[in-house]
C-alpha cells in the first residue's frame, strides 16, 4: 500500500473527528491487549505474581475506557499563547470623528 504523505499542522485547529476516533480506538485496543495478556499469564504463573496479573486483568478495562474516552478534551487550545479576544471600540453617544 502507498503511504500517505506527511501533513504539517499550520493552524491551531483540532484534528479531524475520524483521526481522533482512530487514536482513541488504538489506545483502547492496546489496553485490552494488555488485559488479555495479564489474564493469560495469570493462568501460567503462580505465587504473588499471579495475583498481580489478576488485579491487572480486573482493573485494566476501567482504565482503558477512561483513557480512551478522554479524547478531544486533551490539548483543547493549541495556539502559541493564551486566547485574546479581539479589541472592540466602545460605543459612545455621538461620533467624535465628525465634530
Amino acid at each position: 500500500m502507498a503511504s500517505e504523505p506527511e501533513v504539517f499542522t499550520i493552524t491551531a485547529a483540532q484534528a479531524g473527528i475520524s483521526q481522533d476516533q482512530k487514536g482513541r480506538q488504538r489506545t483502547y485496543l492496546i489496553g485490552m491487549g494488555l488485559r488479555t495478556s495479564c489474564f493469560v499469564l495469570a493462568l501460567i504463573f503462580s505465587g504473588p505474581i499471579r495475583w498481580f496479573l489478576v488485579a491487572g486483568a480486573i482493573l485494566l478495562p476501567y482504565f482503558a475506557v477512561v483513557i480512551a474516552n478522554a479524547g478531544r478534551e486533551r490539548g483543547a487550545w493549541r495556539g502559541n499563547g493564551a486566547y485574546q479576544p479581539p479589541q472592540r471600540d466602545a460605543i459612545t453617544d455621538r461620533p467624535s470623528d465628525f465634530e
